[in-house]
């Protein structure tokens, strides 16, 4: 028995130091956000929840990070982040972050327009509406990238 226990122990430890290893391997998020803005706050504590290392700024004038992001027209969140050359809009969950860094689309970035209820960020009790992930190009091009 002490054998399968050391086996058992060795496969938990492996599982850990793998899983460990695959976190510090995720990309740095560049986060722009209002300094007053605590739901930016907690989409940021999202994130690194799910492993990712971020660097927030607080800015006083976010729309021209969301121009350098190629933001289409209504796009628009509270936040705008950029990684690994992508850009992200608004309360995106790191599900789909870690989904676009790992199948690498031809796109400029995600965003969640608004700030839908229940978003990473915007939890409020049980409420949850419903929202969509939308990628977008260069060109502005859009499509329906995740649905939550």
């Amino acid at each position: 028995m002490t054998t399968v226990k050391q086996l058992m122990l060795g496969s938990v430890l492996t599982f850990t130091s793998l899983s460990a290893l695959a976190t510090e391997n995720l990309p740095t998020i560049m986060v722009y956000k209002s300094p007053t803005c605590g739901c930016c706050t907690e989409w940021v504590k999202h994130l690194e929840d799910y492993g990712f290392k971020t660097m927030s700024h607080n800015v006083q004038d976010v729309n021209k990070y969301k121009q350098k992001a190629n933001l289409p027209h209504g796009m628009g969140s509270c936040h705008t982040a950029f990684v690994d050359g992508y850009a992200i809009e608004g309360h995106v969950p790191a599900e789909d972050i870690k989904h676009m860094l790992t199948a690498r689309p031809n796109i400029r970035g995600i965003a969640v327009p608004g700030m839908p209820m229940g978003s990473p960020g915007m939890e409020y009790g049980n409420r949850k509406d419903a929202y969509n992930v939308i990628s977008y190009t260069k060109d502005g091009s859009t499509e329906v990238f995740s649905s939550h």
